[in-house]
């Protein structure tokens, strides 16, 4: 005999299948259908609610090069691997972010001949924060970071794209739509960090999502969820936001005075990021511009000498006209 639970599961199931069956009898008419599937493509789905801004906040201070958010990356959004050769560039093989490398993570090696002996390795009288430090004195020192999308408040990749293929997200991340893509490339042009890229395999652009799908269904990114170190932050942007207020405050008190906020706040030629550093040097040594612009404040004179150099074409064509009669 049948538990009562299980009884109760029949009975559900068995009802179900009497609603399909009772509902096949009234199906659509042919007709009905063909109308149906002609002004589908006219029809607007409706967009999800907005949901508070999400996006990252990567500590490079405590990043180890371990590579377990570029892995991760790839395993869950199913990227080809990039190939097994070997840059030379320190210990890294996959040299920069690309259609199919959506996290890169840098090596930058600043090592230099120490003016004093090198502590002994295991000197447990040696702080580890001291080799943060940019005093000549020290052994050198190896700055690693994790390089992502930065999913740009005001994305000039989404300003250049001619299909809206390049949207924001209810969560404030720039998405791609990969079924209305053209691969123009026009969004590759105008980023000024160098993150989108046009696969080989398909000719679309593609970069990182923010884990779209895993937010959707209220999980942490896969990066930021393999990070041993924490060093990836993943959540509300106010929170990140006053979370590395507070780490560079920390970091201060601890004398690396270096340390600092890159792309937590709008500049005058760029708009904040929603994936944001914590850096101990120069943005240029990380491979970051120092001062981003975005192009589309340029485009109001780019217009301007347009209309002003086809008046002076259609001036001189009309004289040219003119004068020769």
């Amino acid at each position: 005999m049948l538990n009562p639970r299980e009884n109760l599961n029949v009975v559900s199931r068995e009802k179900s299948l009497s609603e399909l069956a009772s509902g096949a009898e009234h199906s659509p008419s042919r007709l009905a259908m063909i109308i149906d599937y002609a002004l589908k493509p006219f029809r607007r789905g409706r967009a999800p609610e907005p949901q508070p801004a999400t996006g990252f906040f990567t500590d490079t201070s405590v990043c180890i090069g371990c590579k377990a958010c570029e892995v991760a990356c790839k395993q869950w959004n199913q990227l080809p691997a990039d190939g097994f050769h070997w840059t030379g560039n320190s210990h890294d093989n996959t040299a920069d972010l690309s259609a199919t490398s959506w996290r890169h993570v840098k090596f930058i090696e600043q090592l230099i001949e120490p003016a004093v002996d090198t502590p002994a390795r295991g000197d447990s009288s040696v702080n580890p924060l001291d080799l943060l430090s940019t005093d000549q004195d020290r052994p050198g020192r190896w700055l690693m970071m994790s390089d992502v999308c930065k999913h740009c408040v005001t994305a000039p990749c989404q300003q250049a794209c001619p299909t809206g293929s390049l949207i924001q997200n209810e969560f404030e991340n720039i998405y791609v739509q990969q079924d209305i893509c053209n691969g123009c490339s026009y969004c590759v042009a105008a980023c000024p960090f160098g993150v989108i890229g046009r696969a080989t395999f398909d000719g679309h652009a593609h970069k990182c999502t923010l884990c779209y799908d895993r937010q959707r269904d209220q999980l942490e990114p896969a990066c930021a969820k393999a990070c041993p170190t924490e060093s990836i932050h993943f959540g509300l942007i106010e929170d990140l936001r006053q979370r590395a207020r507070e780490r560079v405050e920390t970091l201060h008190q601890h004398g690396v005075t270096a340390a600092y906020l890159y792309g937590d706040q709008a500049t005058e030629g760029y708009s904040e990021l929603n994936s944001f550093y914590l850096l101990v040097d120069e943005p240029a040594v990380y491979g970051l511009p120092d001062s981003p612009v975005n192009p589309w404040l340029q485009m109001k004179g780019d217009y301007l000498r347009a209309v002003f150099t086809a008046v002076v074409c259609v001036a001189f064509l009309w004289a040219t006209l003119v004068l020769g009669r």
